[in-house]
């Protein structure tokens, strides 16, 4: 008999999957390939960044919760990306600008890249992809998928989940009370 689990829309774990996405490349602002093997051993919250959206204020939330976390292998990542509504049309270099200028990031922002549709990048594919951790499409800007720091997807939460919730903080201090395998 198939049984249906119902998973409040806010938050997806992971239970099943063991996917490792350390090995996965992407580029950092500056051009240079890096992945999340570069973060091994550190908890990462990826999120899908834009700065003409409703969410961006999540900016301070953000950036706060890396700030608190920073110090016990916490990080968060930011992937500018323009595939809802246009909503992120600069250059990284305008993008980093921004991010600093406006709400002081000093967590790493990479380069820009597509997190859904035909030209999506290979860690989204992973996370979301047919065959992904969590499959389906990223809804809009700033959602957050949750790393372990075995470099293994946790979790995932919506865009409109605030970085400062209690579910998703509660998710990353358990994972960062979590001993890496």
């Amino acid at each position: 008999m198939l049984h249906r689990i119902l998973i409040p829309a806010f938050v997806m774990t992971a239970t099943t999957f063991a996917a490792d996405l350390t090995q996965i490349p992407f580029r950092a602002a500056d051009g240079k390939d890096t992945s999340l093997k570069a973060y091994s051993g550190k908890v990462v919250l990826i999120v899908n960044l834009a700065s003409k959206c409703g969410l961006t204020p999540q900016y301070t939330a953000l950036e706060a919760l890396y700030k608190k976390h920073q110090a016990e292998n916490f990080v968060v990542i930011g992937f500018p990306c323009n595939d809802f509504g246009n909503q992120e049309p600069g250059t990284i270099e305008e993008i980093q600008k921004f991010c600093k200028s406006e709400y002081d990031v000093t967590f790493p922002v990479m380069d820009k890249i597509s997190v859904k549709g035909e030209s999506q990048h290979q860690l989204y594919t992973a996370l979301t992809g047919k065959d992904g951790v969590f499959p389906g499409d990223v809804r809009w800007n700033f959602g957050k998928f949750l790393i372990g720091k075995d470099g293994k997807a946790i979790a995932r939460f919506e865009p409109t989940t605030k970085p400062d919730s209690p579910e998703l903080t509660a998710a990353v201090e358990k994972a960062i009370a979590t001993e890496a395998k």
